[in-house]
């Protein structure tokens, strides 16, 4: 994997070495999108490859419907599932109080162990709780570096939002930006908020945030065009996600605006565009590393007793910037859905 754009935290404390299971065969599966009720891979059964005794995990996000980013990460837990002859139970649901349900009826199930991203944290915490007194380890991904500690996880795995944000900021003061708007497509969700101000941090131009309903995507495009349409003078557009990128391509063509569009997050149709030029830059938090990591880590837990980080540091999957220099090399990945 070609590093070269990799940039580093000023959070030193936090950054940990990725736990050994990075280094084992990773078994590709086919992704695919969910729904609200439980997904199970039944292929998983006969696919494993531990001679361990079986295990049942639940991975439960807040994916809303549409969102590749979740594919690449549940591709990643699919795979180590196969390996750690695990069943693997994915339920997803952008609401919080819906997402904590789907972790009550994994601890009404009795699993072996629930990975679950804390994009509205407070909302999950009761429900933690409930799955700890049932003696079920519970990891964190994605969403939560702030809080999985607080509330009691036992892993985490992801990025820095903050972290990432603050090194945006500084990549828009070198591309020459001036005035930016920061499309926050989730209202609440802690992680999205935290990218924005970290750009907001560092940036030195300036910095506005724009709402929009991401679960409606031409919403989504309507409402951009008529931000450019309204304010000439913003010269980039910084989004959260692959999909709502490239639809930010659409806006700027609709108002005529001349802003470039640069964002968090990858998917394959997302580097073709840094490819082309129409997106100028992406970071990558690695998603299928993060579904992959989660999933392992439960196995290794149960059958080792072993856990990255000795409970107070997470494993940090990310930040590095995708860009023109090293999209051709991280094409070929995000073209087998695993970047």
């Amino acid at each position: 994997m070609d590093r070269s754009a990799h940039f580093r935290s000023r959070r030193p404390a936090l950054v940990v070495a990725l736990a050994a299971a990075t280094a084992l065969t990773l078994a590709g599966c086919s992704s695919g999108s969910g729904g609200k009720k439980a997904e199970e891979d039944g292929a998983n059964a006969s696919a494993g490859r531990a001679d361990t005794p079986r295990m049942t995990v639940a991975l439960v996000t807040h994916q809303s419907a549409g969102d590749t980013f979740w594919d690449i990460v549940r591709k990643g837990a699919e795979a180590a599932a196969a390996k750690d002859n695990i069943k693997l139970v994915y339920t997803h649901d952008p609401d919080a109080g819906q997402q904590a349900g789907l972790v009550q009826n994994a601890v009404d199930r009795k699993v072996d162990g629930i990975a679950v991203t804390l994009a509205k944290p407070d909302a999950m915490k009761d429900v933690v709780g409930k799955a700890k007194a049932a003696g079920i380890p519970v990891v964190g991904l994605n969403s939560g570096l702030s809080d999985w500690k607080r509330l009691g996880l036992l892993q985490f795995f992801g990025q820095d939002e903050t972290v990432a944000g603050e090194a945006f900021g500084r990549k828009l003061n070198e591309v020459g930006a001036k005035k930016a708007v920061c499309v926050i497509q989730e209202q609440g969700n802690v992680g999205l908020t935290q990218r924005c101000d970290g750009v907001r941090k560092t940036f030195d131009g300036t910095t506005e945030t724009l709402y929009v309903n991401g679960a409606d995507m031409p919403s989504v495009k309507s409402t951009i065009t008529a931000k450019l349409k309204q304010d000439k003078a913003i010269d980039h557009v910084v989004t959260l996600g692959a999909p709502f990128a490239l639809t930010a391509v659409q806006s700027v063509d609709d108002a005529g605006s001349k802003a470039r569009i640069a964002t968090f997050d990858l998917n394959k149709n997302l580097t073709g565009a840094v490819k082309k030029g129409t997106i100028q830059f992406a970071v990558d938090q690695q998603p299928y590393l993060q579904g992959y990591l989660a999933i392992d880590s439960l196995w290794l837990y149960r059958n080792n007793g072993n856990y990255s980080g000795g409970g107070e540091q997470p494993v940090l999957t990310g930040p590095a910037f995708v860009d023109k220099s090293n999209v051709d090399r991280i094409a070929g990945f995000a073209a087998k859905g695993t970047r």
